[in-house]
């Protein structure tokens, strides 16, 4: 019997003696609490989730202006495809030349989040500005999309770099990141009106509420309706 005038961590100590003997492991432990709880019906409580910040379409095409003005066509792809595609800054650095479709304006992400490759789209309007980018990587005998003077793909750190660079410039006051372009992608899609359904499958969100329907839709149908809003994106 467990004695109340104990400490937390006498009483600790006594329950682990009790289970020493049976070598518990991480999940039988996890597993064993988990029904304890429910015996004492002691609510867990969870902190509330912090909506993230989206940027406005204002901040956008401020941002990108100066993205413009400095010339550097490898920030301007950069952003670019960040804000077209959605895609994270993981799976951005290990993108290589050949897993860009020009032909139907696809990008393959190998080893995306969760082990798992997908195809993500971009604007057939951008194929112009990304085939003439690509060719010149390859006279640079370059593999990956975006690759440093040093002849290796650009870091995540690299890329963060670059963003709050432009960030200082534009003098904002949340500083741009990866996933911010992304948000501002996704709320932007989803203020189009496009199903979830129709954004999971480039997106790379695992919904186990909507898996059912998400398995059901493919590439095609997601990039459909892609191409029927993305010319309304804001640059």
């Amino acid at each position: 019997m467990i004695n109340r005038q104990m400490t937390v961590k006498q009483k600790a100590k006594q329950v682990a003696k009790l289970l020493r003997m049976e070598r518990p492991d991480y999940f039988y432990l996890k597993e064993l609490f988990r029904h304890l709880r429910t015996e004492l019906k002691v609510v867990v409580q969870q902190k509330p989730k912090k909506l993230p910040y989206v940027p406005s379409e204002e901040e956008i095409n401020n941002y990108y202006d100066l993205v413009w003005n400095a010339q550097n066509v490898a920030h301007m792809v950069l952003i670019k495809i960040l804000l077209y595609t959605g895609i994270r800054v993981g799976e951005l650095i290990k993108v290589k030349l050949e897993d860009v479709n020009l032909r139907q304006c696809q990008i393959k992400i190998n080893d995306g989040k969760g082990h798992k490759d997908r195809v993500v789209p971009f604007p057939k309007g951008f194929r112009e500005v990304l085939v003439a980018y690509i060719k010149s990587c390859k006279e640079k005998q370059a593999i990956y999309l975006f690759e440093s003077i040093r002849k290796g793909p650009y870091t995540d750190r690299g890329i963060r770099k670059i963003l709050l660079q432009y960030s200082k410039l534009a003098k904002m006051k949340h500083t741009m990141t990866p996933h911010k372009l992304r948000h501002f992608l996704l709320t932007w899609m989803k203020k189009k009106s496009v199903d979830d359904a129709l954004i999971q499958p480039y997106s790379g969100h695992d919904s186990r509420q909507s898996l059912e329907i998400y398995s059901k839709l493919s590439i095609t149908d997601a990039q459909k309706k892609y191409d029927e809003v993305i010319n309304d994106f804001p640059i």
